[in-house]
């Protein structure tokens, strides 16, 4: 709940750099990190991100001013040596996946990337005023510190049983502030909690200390918003504990944004604060702070922007950056692509103050000034330019006579109903049997293409399931090419809402979407918010495929034991052979004749009644036993005479 409001209130982060408020960096919806130079008025330097369109930059903070060593240079003199001008120089992202960036605008290029230390996306990273020390916290509900010389985490601990959603150094580097609902003050030494602050109902987006003084003087202050929350509270640590409950609120029209504040650094100096609210209006405030205060604080001016049309429309503020010892604010106003900034003094005197501005003569002014990377190809006459649409909609008019056009005006008034192609659709999904007419009815693909757009304009599931239910590859394809530019993003959508579903209309689902994005590749790529389109569609399919590679392991696995499994039942069966005798033959002998007759046996007459009926048996079927048994017979009784007259 928490990444949700984060995400939704700080969708493409914008920040001035320090002091000199010389660039203003900004993500756009494409995902790149844009730089663009204020004094200028012109773009910078850019930057994509390898992972910008899996992974999006949620967060951005300036680093520290530093001196940069921008290349080989003359040698300076002693005079000049010591008036070294230190530049903002090195940017760090949070990314969603986890991930930190630190970019630098003196290279040009990524400094180093801070990853493996995460579980989460990152919501909020802040610098160590002095040392080279780099604080993220992230949705795994962990706050890890970064090492810039080694890139390595220094250390990392658990800061609440949420996603930690804000972050926030002290100008000494002494303490850290997080919050997810509830908001921590740390020790950095030791890493242990110094205070608790509760009050707000939702995460909490923005921390910043308003106060430079030590927390022993009760002189220490710090300000905090929420997501969907119209108050910025204040909060007093003071020494005795006695800070359960916010000393000052600041009342806003809509939920925070982007906050610049020039802190207080005795209780005689105000302090300033400009608040860029979500509904594109800056707030301006000035107060001095010593203690509570029971009503919550109106802004001394509001500034809000329109252009110069004839019935004038809002321009939304970006961001604001204020300047000590002045009333001169440098604000940067119109779209994340392309914005304006511009240095105004306002009369904090008025209450409201309304600014009208022409967006667009700026815009051209500033596209001119800018250096165009992009190189014009020179196109021969003879050359062909295909430009993207639909296929043959330029196509010439062949002349017919008059008789072929009365026909065709015939043919065209005897127009097909709905009711009528949902029946042909029907007739055509039924498989054909041998026997059946060839006459029977079919539906072009025109037709299809019709009816798909007359379901997605009425939005009736009646219609597109009779659509998508078709199987063959190249009635979809036709289909598809069919369709109008317009009708595109509405199918694309109703695709990725339809394979949200049940796996079985996922795989129709993935040939209709397949043969969109062959298609209409080219108008998908021209769309500006292209990300936002395709990000749900996109974030689906990884899920889904997510545990694809280890179930092919686990399939793989499996199916080595059972084959095993199989084997070795079989080789079981093979050897356990049974090896007891069907029918045991005992040759009969003269002494077990002499002893049938004792009176001691039991009765064996069954048993030779039995032995002679299977001895008669035997001789019926088979004659040729039967001399062989008397030749064995005789054989026998020739034995016997030998051995009685020996």
């Amino acid at each position: 709940m928490a990444a949700d409001t984060v995400s939704s209130s700080l969708q493409l982060p914008c920040v001035f750099s320090p002091k000199s408020r010389q660039y203003l960096a900004l993500c756009a919806q494409d995902g790149r990190l844009r730089i663009w130079n204020t004094d200028s008025k012109t773009l910078h330097q850019e930057y994509v991100p390898s992972a910008h369109l899996s992974a999006t930059c949620i967060c951005i903070t300036w680093g520290p001013c530093r001196t940069v060593k921008e290349g080989p240079q003359r040698k300076k003199r002693k005079s000049e040596a010591g008036q070294m001008e230190e530049k903002a120089d090195l940017l760090a992202m949070g990314t969603a996946a986890g991930s930190v960036l630190i970019y630098s605008t003196a290279k040009g290029a990524l400094h180093c990337t801070l990853d493996g230390g995460h579980s989460g996306g990152v919501n909020c990273v802040q610098w160590h005023p002095e040392d080279s020390l780099l604080y993220s916290a992230s949705d795994d509900t962990n706050i890890i510190e970064w090492d810039l010389q080694s890139g390595k985490a220094r250390s990392k601990w658990k800061a609440d049983r949420a996603a930690v959603t804000s972050l926030c150094v002290s100008a000494d580097g002494k303490l850290l502030l997080s919050a997810g609902q509830v908001i921590k003050m740390w020790d950095l030494d030791t890493k242990e909690v110094y205070r608790k602050f509760t009050g707000h109902s939702t995460a909490v987006t923005t921390l910043r200390f308003a106060t430079t003084r030590p927390p022993e003087s009760n002189g220490l202050y710090f300000l905090s918003g929420a997501a969907h929350d119209r108050l910025l509270s204040v909060w007093q640590v003071r020494e005795d504990g006695k800070d359960k409950n916010s000393v000052v609120s600041f009342t806003l029209t809509d939920e925070p944004q982007h906050i610049d504040l020039i802190a207080s650094n005795s209780k005689e100096e105000a302090v300033r604060l400009a608040v860029v609210c979500k509904d594109g209006q800056l707030h301006l405030f000035e107060h001095f702070l010593n203690g509570p205060c029971k009503k919550p604080l109106s802004p001394s001016c509001t500034v809000q922007m329109s252009d110069t049309k004839d019935s004038p429309g809002p321009i939304p503020l970006l961001a604001a950056a204020l300047r000590v010892g002045t009333q001169t604010v440098l604000l940067g106003y119109g779209n994340h692509l392309q914005p304006v900034m511009e240095k105004v003094e306002i009369n904090t005197a008025e209450r409201h103050v309304c600014l009208t501005r022409d967006v667009h003569a700026s815009l051209s002014l500033s596209m001119e000034t800018a250096v165009s990377k992009v190189k014009t190809p020179v196109v021969n006459a003879k050359s062909k330019v295909l430009v993207p649409g639909l296929p043959g909609h330029q196509a010439p008019i062949k002349g017919t006579p008059q008789g072929s056009d009365k026909r065709k005006k015939d043919t065209d008034t005897k127009e097909m109903s709905i009711g009528e192609r949902l029946r042909e659709i029907d007739l055509s999904t039924v498989s054909v049997d041998k026997g059946a007419p060839k006459g029977t009815a079919s539906l072009q693909t025109d037709n299809f293409a019709v009816l798909l757009l007359q379901g997605l304009e009425s939005k009736d599931a009646n219609i597109l399931n009779k659509v998508f239910q078709t199987r063959k590859e190249m009635v979809i394809k036709k289909t598809v090419a069919r369709l109008p530019l317009s009708a595109v993003l509405p199918l694309v959508e109703e695709l990725t809402k339809r394979l949200q579903g049940h796996p079985f209309t996922a795989v129709l689902m993935v040939r209709w979407l397949k043969a969109v994005l062959m298609h209409h590749t080219s108008y998908l790529a021209s769309l500006p918010d292209l990300v936002t389109q395709l990000g749900v569609l996109y974030h689906m399919i990884e899920s889904r495929v997510k545990m694809f590679h280890k179930l092919t392991k686990l399939h793989g696995k499996l199916y080595l034991l059972t084959t095993q499994v199989a084997a070795s039942d079989s080789s079981k069966s093979v050897t356990d052979v049974d090896h007891t005798a069907k029918l045991v033959y005992e040759e009969e002998s003269s002494d077990e004749d002499e002893a049938s007759g004792d009176e001691g046996l039991p009765d064996d007459g069954d048993d030779s009644n039995w032995e002679e009926d299977e001895a008669m048996e035997e001789d019926k079927d088979d004659p040729d036993s039967r001399t062989d048994s008397k030749a064995n017979g005789e054989e026998d009784m020739e034995r016997g005479n030998e051995s009685e007259e020996e």
